[in-house]
């Protein structure tokens, strides 16, 4: 009996050790998700601010809401998850454009403003942090 065990413990033993670094194979990271989400908080924008029926910018406003904490998610899942030490060493404006792009998608950003504008300056962070991600993925 003990040398069944044995032997079926040694079959169990990894023969190979894998490394990545990331936590996940890295199709599973992608700064679109993100960039949707904030396309979404624009649209929701400019329909609240064509539109003066109280329930529905009610409703506009608690959506957008919902899709900027989205975006913020997004953007921590990179930034805790994707972004690894050497990213940061090669691209050290990062650690500022992940946080100017949260606090755009907060509550001093688009997720307390109903500015289309304000939107816009959210994608563009969006799209800085997308070129770098890319960069990162060569």
């Amino acid at each position: 009996m003990r040398l069944s065990r044995l032997l079926t413990s040694r079959f169990f033993v990894p023969q190979t050790t894998a490394s990545a670094h990331c936590d996940l194979p890295c199709g599973v990271y992608d700064p679109a998700q993100a960039r949707i989400e904030a396309e979404s908080v624009k649209a929701i924008c400019e329909k609240y601010q064509a539109n003066e029926d109280p329930e529905f910018r009610t409703r506009a406003l608690l959506i957008k809401e919902q899709r900027s904490e989205l975006v913020k998610h997004h953007l921590w899942v990179l930034w805790t998850d994707y972004f690894k030490p050497p990213h940061f060493e090669a691209y050290p404006q990062l650690h500022v454009l992940v946080n100017e792009a949260t606090k755009l998608a907060g509550a001093s950003g688009a997720k307390g403003s109903a500015d289309p504008e304000v939107a816009d300056k959210l994608l563009g962070k969006i799209d800085e942090i997308a070129k770098i991600f890319w960069e990162t993925k060569k």
